[in-house]
């Protein structure tokens, strides 16, 4: 049985994520709503990853959001007592978390035509990304965890209505290569289940992280009491 303090803790993460993950929400259904309706693709591109140079697709999406919320995540815990140790060790892990994810990318090139087996060591980087985050900042860690599941398991649930429909939008992988064309079950555990809960979880947990400095560094903490 969980103790009356460990209680008081998930209820407080529930309604510090509350709000932004109605925001994350509205935005995922606005995303969808713009493709569908073939609204301007510079702000609702169905191709996945974005337009042109000059679109801003990516502004209407959740991706993003986990840097403003980091902050807002940060200034919550810093001013219930439950900061860093150090705001140079957050930086510092932050930077290494986001460094590995993008790093990662180069398994495409080091591994050519292992598709999808790939995907694992790639969402296994992305993982020890979000895991490093812990050992910096605990709470803000277990906050960005809640959180980056509350925006994501919304959007593997369109995309597992999207796939099986063929939409044609982002959320199906409109205008990928031929690799991506599977059967509707291998397709969305490879391409959506598994990268929505666990990979991009990761990305905002690191995200969200770094952001978090910001306010590490900023706001005074009420009092130093720290949660591990």
């Amino acid at each position: 049985m969980m103790t009356e303090a460990a209680v008081d803790r998930r209820q407080g993460i529930i309604r510090m994520i509350l709000v932004p993950a109605f925001i994350s929400l509205a935005v995922t259904l606005l995303r969808l709503t713009g493709e569908l309706k073939h609204w301007s693709t510079r702000w609702f591109s169905p191709e996945t990853g974005g337009t042109d140079p000059s679109g801003v697709s990516w502004i209407v999406g959740i991706t993003w959001l986990a840097a403003p919320f980091g902050v807002y995540f940060a200034v919550k815990l810093m001013r219930a007592g439950q900061g860093p140790r150090s705001a140079g060790k957050v930086a510092l892990f932050g930077i290494l978390g986001l460094v590995l994810i993008f790093s990662s990318r180069f398994l495409f090139a080091a591994f050519p035509g292992n598709f999808p087996v790939i995907l694992i060591p790639l969402w296994l980087c992305w993982g020890a990304a979000a895991g490093l985050q812990y050992f910096a900042w605990p709470a803000l860690f277990k906050v960005l965890l809640a959180y980056g599941f509350s925006a994501r398991i919304p959007v593997a649930v369109v995309m597992f209505f999207a796939m099986l429909g063929n939409w044609g939008t982002h959320y199906d992988y409109v205008g990928m290569p031929p690799q991506f064309d599977m059967p509707l079950l291998p397709k969305y555990f490879w391409l959506a289940f598994f990268p929505q809960l666990f990979a991009w979880v990761g990305f905002t947990i690191a995200l969200g992280t770094l952001a978090g400095v910001l306010a590490a560094l900023i706001v005074r903490p009420k009092a130093s009491v720290h949660v591990h």
